[in-house]
């Protein structure tokens, strides 16, 4: 099944990820430690497809796996090949769980949590 459809000129997509910004200013936590000044990336600004090799973290794969099976194996290929920041992988899947008719309280996958 093609996740390509011919939508109205009007109302080309449902949610535009691109325009998507970060609420917070995503600066890094700055830690001393061991005479050391350490400068850890913020945690929203991550990479998520790289997070995704190293969490455990039940959510986070129950999210993944949904938008996988939602895109197909051809459009979740290609759509792994942008970047992911965890503040665009929130609003993408609040917005998804809104268009769905879900909220995060029908699903035990809340990119809230």
């Amino acid at each position: 099944m093609s996740t390509k459809t011919v939508r109205p000129d009007d109302k080309p997509f449902d949610f535009n990820l691109d325009a998507v910004a970060a609420e917070a200013g995503l600066q890094p936590f700055v830690v001393h430690w061991g005479g050391t000044r350490w400068s850890f990336a913020h945690m929203q600004g991550l990479d998520m497809w790289k997070a995704l090799e190293v969490t455990s973290k039940v959510d986070i794969e129950v999210i993944m796996g949904t938008l996988r099976m939602a895109l197909g194996e051809e459009g979740w290929a290609e759509f792994q090949k942008t970047p992911l920041p965890g503040y665009k992988l929130r609003a993408l899947w609040k917005a998804y769980q809104e268009h769905s008719g879900t909220t995060a309280g029908e699903s035990s996958a809340s990119a809230d949590s």
